[in-house]
């Protein structure tokens, strides 16, 4: 998240920052450069994330940009056009150790910024600190609870692969009944845009589903080219159960909008996705949680939580101004009021008492606090390994090109080809 929600909250620093940081509004306008750019990856936050913007920018006298990009567009292929033509912006995002190394040598330290002593969810490497952590999120497999209950299936029973087939099964046989199309919601075509649930969310599953806390055995294999063959088939039997189970128009054509509306309208028990999606929850009829992604015929407990990614500020840029407005989206009243009750995001710092209310951060929390949660290991794979080689995989399964076998064998060469 990193990997963890923080428990206590720290007093001190709420009366630190009581408004924006960043300066005040006539010393901002004495600067030459009164214009910050903020590359956003998180496009399901970019209005809230304006409307902050909007808010500083009128207390400080520095105009905020805000660029919003996701939803399976390329956002490393963006960032990259950016840097070949001189066009950096002040702020951008990395995912993890792929990205650090790619975009190392353009970003700066934050070790003395004041928010850092009020997370453990920082970007650390080479023993410094790169990256400001916004929210920790979660993910597994969101179910219709009224659904559910009207099926007579209790969502804390699902736990094993076994617990799921019979649920499916059973759903499946009363789609007219529960006025369902399908029983998954799941989107899987590159077309689409939706190689980041398959190649990097579902991957996330097969890395650490069941893993015990800094159990990293199976991501550390796959960086050295091998993977665990029997874990590995039990997975592709779960993939398949969840491909087997969605909408095949959704699931072989379909892009976010449509995976997500389908599930929010009510058109399916369960979506394969974290609790970014609770914005495009608020209108619905029932209180979405998450059940594990229990590929195992052992019992699996748990969901996935870590940080999505980090922002980061760039060497040469606005570097200032960035830091300063980092520091208010993590320290200050209104930054607190926008990251945790106007975007729904979990927060990773100490000092912060405010708390989501929307379903799916709900549930993650309650995981959390639970203690069952298992890491986000995907962002270690290799730069566009997971979305580009491993995704293409996933929907050739989805479409029914390949079997479950030859799925196994493809993931295996493709994992091979990372340690040549």
């Amino acid at each position: 998240m990193k990997k963890r929600l923080i428990a206590c909250a720290a007093a001190v620093a709420m009366l630190m920052v009581p408004v924006f940081a960043g300066g005040s509004k006539d010393d901002a306008k004495a600067k030459e450069s009164d214009t910050l750019r903020i590359f956003n990856g998180k496009v399901e936050i970019d209005e809230q994330l304006k409307a902050f913007a909007a808010a500083y920018s009128e207390k400080t006298g520095i105009s905020v940009e805000v660029e919003s990009i996701g939803g399976g567009a390329d956002i490393g292929a963006t960032l990259k056009g950016y840097k070949a033509s001189d066009n950096m912006p002040d702020t951008f995002m990395i995912a993890g150790p792929a990205d650090y190394e790619l975009w190392k040598e353009d970003m700066i330290t934050l070790d003395d910024e004041p928010w850092v002593k009020e997370t453990n969810a920082a970007y650390t490497a080479d023993g410094h600190v790169y990256g400001f952590p916004y929210a920790v999120e979660g993910y597994g497999l969101a179910y219709n609870p009224d659904l559910l209950a009207k099926a007579g299936i209790d969502p804390s029973t699902l736990t094993t692969i076994d617990a799921y087939e019979a649920a499916f099964k059973k759903l499946d046989g009363m789609k007219d009944k529960l006025g369902i199309d399908a029983v998954v919601s799941m989107a899987a075509s590159a077309s689409g845009g939706m190689t980041w649930v398959t190649g990097l969310h579902n991957v996330g599953i097969y890395l650490s589903t069941g893993l015990k806390a800094g159990d990293t055995s199976v991501i550390d294999a796959m960086l050295d080219g091998k993977v665990d063959s029997d874990r590995l088939a039990q997975y592709a039997d779960y993939v398949k159960l969840l491909f087997d189970y969605s909408d095949p128009v959704v699931l072989t054509t379909g892009g976010y909008d449509q995976q997500v509306g389908a599930f929010a309208q009510g058109k399916t028990v369960f979506c394969h996705q974290g609790n970014w999606i609770d914005g495009n929850l608020k209108d619905a009829t029932f209180k979405a949680a998450f059940a594990p992604h229990a590929f195992s015929h052992e019992v699996t407990d748990g969901i996935q939580v870590g940080a999505p990614s980090w922002w980061c500020v760039t060497k040469g840029g606005n570097e200032k101004a960035a830091k300063d407005f980092l520091t208010a989206f993590a320290l200050s009243d209104e930054g607190r009021k926008a990251r945790i009750t106007d975007m729904s995001m979990i927060s990773p710092y100490t000092s912060d008492t405010l708390k989501p209310k929307t379903p799916l951060s709900e549930s993650v929390q309650n995981w959390v606090a639970a203690g069952k949660t298992y890491s986000w290991e995907q962002y270690k794979m290799p730069d566009g390994f997971g979305m580009n080689t491993l995704g293409p995989i996933y929907e050739l399964l989805a479409n029914g090109t390949i079997t479950t076998d030859q799925f196994v064998q493809m993931f295996t060469d493709a994992v091979a080809t990372i340690a040549e």
